[in-house]
């Protein structure tokens, strides 16, 4: 019988050039390496015009990017519990960007 290997210690830092943004667009791209999201945010400017301006791209591994996809869910879910089920915008599409 073998011992499961124990866990390290984590230790979280933030590097000099961590900072936060708000996003309400997120482009995703894939390819057989990674995974490329690029986070912007959404400016309507009239009726008929829209502009993104993206402020940030991030490659994830596809491990990375499943992990993600596992920790998303589980905090999507216990939002929906504690707060009510989320409403998606019925123009967004299952496979587009969301914006």
């Amino acid at each position: 019988m073998s011992v499961p290997p124990q866990q390290p210690n984590v230790k979280l830092t933030h590097a000099p050039d961590y900072r936060e943004a708000y996003a309400n667009s997120v482009q995703m791209r894939v390819n057989v390496w990674d995974f490329f999201l690029v986070f912007g945010t959404v400016q309507q400017q009239n009726e008929a015009q829209v502009e993104i301006r993206n402020f940030q791209g991030v490659y994830l591994s596809p491990q990375q990017a499943k992990a993600l996809l596992g920790l998303l869910q589980q905090n999507v879910t216990g939002y929906e519990t504690a707060f009510g089920e989320i409403k998606l915008d019925p123009r967004i599409s299952a496979g587009g960007q969301v914006h």
